[in-house]
């Protein structure tokens, strides 16, 4: 893949699943990351695998609801770094589908609203608006979002989180919008059904007759990475304003 190397990207949310395995993909390709995660042990975890790999990685303790925490990830990343070329945002808030917490409007607790928001959508847009000055300064560059295929599916489930990423995919066309033309692209990512880590040592299972995905197999977080790798290097130049359906054919939008 072309012009990752040398690059300096911020993984918010970096140091298990998706984040992780984008992190990992990233210094790969010879990216300098930083991985920022709320549980600041894992990602130091991670940073220490990628640095046994080879590639340099620096683990941040932050969190995504909190200002200062947000700006002072991308502050750090800079004096490490040198600067910012790229942002990919995926920490969130992920209520469980049960009664009382995101399980329809009417029943839903609104502080599980509030909360989700305050994460998925504000969160998003604190790092952002942290991020786009220093890609500005650097002559441009890439953030990519974590949104959803929840976001345009019709759940009966999870409206709050459902909404929050409605709103990661406003906030992505904007921002491509509003400072495209100066040199920084940003898309959003909207996985499917990805298996986890611990489901992945079990074997990853395969979908059932009925399941509408389109594929033989679910996600894993490396497809998802591959993806975001794509979106922040130059080979993703022409792709901005976009929210990318990784899903395996479980969604089909033109």
């Amino acid at each position: 893949m072309r012009g990752l190397r040398g690059k300096r990207i911020v993984i918010a949310g970096g140091a298990t699943g998706i984040g992780a395995a984008t992190a990992e993909r990233l210094a790969e390709e010879g990216a300098s990351v930083v991985v920022g995660d709320l549980s600041l042990p894992v990602a130091e975890a991670t940073a220490k695998r990628i640095a046994e790999g080879g590639g340099t990685a620096v683990a941040v303790y932050f969190h995504l609801a909190d200002e200062r925490s947000v700006q002072a990830l991308i502050d750090r990343a800079v004096a490490e770094l040198g600067g910012l070329d790229g942002l990919f945002n995926v920490g969130a808030n992920v209520p469980d589908a049960v009664p009382d917490r995101d399980a329809d409007l009417l029943g839903m607790d609104p502080e599980i609203w509030r909360r989700t928001f305050e994460v998925n959508l504000l969160g998003y847009r604190l790092a952002c608006r942290a991020a786009v000055p220093q890609l500005l300064a650097a002559g441009g560059g890439a953030i990519v979002n974590c949104s959803s295929g929840a976001a345009w599916s019709g759940l009966p489930v999870l409206p709050a989180y459902s909404t929050s990423k409605a709103g990661v995919n406003a906030l992505t066309r904007h921002i491509a919008s509003r400072w495209g033309r100066e040199g920084v692209r940003c898309n959003a990512v909207a996985p499917g059904r990805v298996v986890t880590e611990s489901l992945q040592r079990q074997g990853t299972p395969a979908p059932q007759p009925g399941h509408d995905i389109r594929s033989t197999r679910f996600g894993r977080p490396a497809d998802i990475a591959a993806t975001v790798a794509l979106l922040l290097s130059d080979d993703g130049e022409w792709g901005n304003g976009q929210t990318w359906s990784v899903c395996g054919g479980a969604s089909l939008r033109e």
